[in-house]
């Protein structure tokens, strides 16, 4: 019996496998060596660089996994690392999504439930540890993908990758003369994106004094740069642009958008006549006088119709409502108010449509357009009428359209004028084809019959014969024109 335990224990001694023993001190150290053979066996068998297979523990879970890392953790040994031979660790092969020399798992902690490295915490450790970030493992991408971020590529081939949509890191330009490099190589490009990216860039890293003096002799980019502080709304950094360059009026014009920003009406109102004494153009400057005068008038008006409207003294105010206030609208819509709203009223006041027209010098067409339109939606044809006489200097009248009569009568078929006011407008139209398409469209027999008629189209007057109503007016008309020309050609 004693020579049959004493061959067992030669049996365990002389085995490259050691049994356990808690006398033996170095029996962590010969675990980890075994482990450290084992990675080394079976890297002939599993591919390190195959992304495509997964990897499990003996209980069939994902290695990294939360259940595994628990599980593992749990049935490991607590004890550290500290103070061992760090070449043993030289060998061990990583698993992890990010560089291998970062990962805290090997096949050692497959087998083990350890971590890699002293400097890792184990789960349990991190969970009660709340002062140490914990790092949780990643999917493993491409490898090609961290060439974008660790390579050396230069400013030709940075731009050519940004434009395939490629993630480069900007950062490695450092000195003015690489930065400038990366600038002429985007604008080359002609890729708008890779222009602004490359912009935004710049804009960040270097000083502006340097920055716009270096975009003073690159065009194309300082107009990437300027619009791009137009779009993102970057003011007082555009106008510093603006000033270094010189160009006054365009430091005028931005600040005069800025009036967009201001909502209260009396501030606005305000600002726009600090702009008034700006270096604008010549033109520009009438217009921003023109600006901050229709507000003045606009702020005079809205106060007294509303006065009218809540007080119920106007019959048109309570018959038409009004649908939103006059105060910051166009020329062209403060006028339609106008002439819908203080038609009648004299020249004198600052709601007259004639005190408009004259203070703000509307072309007689666009001013005979609004009123046209106004006065027919009230379905004033009386106006409409008076709107379109004149008379010449021997006191004869006459109608006369600077719109062209078509297009009156079009305005006023879009507001259901009678056939009766139509039919006046349509035979003013001087081209007769324009006047028959009209006739015909809006069924103005009696002018489709007269200029038929005037033509002598026996045709056209009998095919149109078929198209009123048989024993009406107009059937009796078309029936009266042809006999009259029977008998003229006997």
């Amino acid at each position: 019996m004693s020579r049959v335990r004493a061959d067992e224990e030669e049996y365990w001694h002389s085995s490259k496998f050691r049994a356990f023993t808690f006398d033996d001190e170095d029996d962590e150290l010969s675990q980890l060596k075994e482990s450290k053979r084992a990675v080394n066996s079976l890297r002939d068998i599993v591919d390190d660089d195959d992304d495509d297979l997964e990897r499990v523990s003996w209980s069939g879970e994902p290695v990294g996994s939360i259940s595994w890392s628990i599980k593992e953790t749990a049935s490991g040994s607590t004890s550290s690392l500290d103070g061992r031979d760090s070449s043993l660790q030289k060998g061990s092969s990583s698993y992890a999504a990010l560089p291998k020399q970062a990962s805290s798992y090997s096949l050692s902690s497959l087998f083990k439930g350890r971590n890699k490295l002293p400097s890792f915490q184990s789960l349990s450790d991190a969970l009660t540890d709340t002062g140490v970030k914990s790092y949780a493992p990643e999917l493993r991408r491409p490898k090609a993908e961290y060439k974008d971020y660790g390579s050396d590529w230069s400013p030709k081939d940075t731009v050519r990758r940004m434009q395939r949509g490629k993630v480069c890191s900007l950062e490695r330009f450092r000195s003015l003369q690489d930065k400038l490099v990366l600038l002429d190589e985007a604008v080359a490009g002609h890729d708008g994106n890779v222009i602004t990216a490359v912009l935004i860039f710049l804009k960040r890293t270097l000083r502006r004094e340097i920055l716009f003096r270096e975009l003073e002799v690159r065009q194309v980019a300082l107009c990437h740069l300027i619009h791009f502080l137009r779009e993102t709304g970057e003011q007082k950094f555009l106008l510093d642009l603006l000033r270094f360059l010189d160009r006054t009026e365009e430091v005028a014009l931005s600040q005069y958008r800025e009036h967009l920003n201001i909502q209260d009406v009396e501030k606005r109102r305000e600002f726009l006549k600090g702009c008034i004494g700006l270096p604008f153009s010549a033109e520009d400057t009438s217009h921003i006088q023109d600006h901050y005068t229709l507000l003045e008038r606009q702020i005079i008006i809205e106060a007294n119709d509303r006065h009218l409207e809540m007080a119920g003294q106007s019959e048109l105010f309570r018959k038409y409502p009004r649908k939103a206030s006059i105060l910051n609208m166009p020329l062209v819509t403060t006028l339609f108010y106008s002439c819908f709203y203080h038609y009648t009223e004299a020249e004198g006041m600052f709601s007259s449509p004639t005190n408009l027209k004259k203070t703000f010098k509307i072309p007689d067409k666009q001013y005979v357009l609004t009123a046209l339109a106004a006065r027919a939606k009230l379905r004033a044809w009386g106006d409409v009428d008076a709107l379109l006489t004149t008379k010449n200097w021997l006191g004869y009248t006459k109608k006369k359209a600077p719109i062209g009569f078509h297009r009156v009568v079009e305005i006023l078929q879009r507001n259901n004028a009678p056939v009766q006011v139509l039919q006046e407008y349509v035979r003013l139209v001087e081209d007769v084809e324009t006047r028959l398409n009209l006739a015909t469209k809006y069924k103005c027999h009696d002018v489709v019959i007269e200029t038929y008629r005037d033509l002598k189209d026996r045709i056209q007057l009998t095919a149109y014969k078929s198209k009123v109503e048989r024993g009406s007016a107009e059937e009796e008309k078309i029936n009266s024109i042809l006999s009259n020309m029977v008998r003229k050609a006997y």
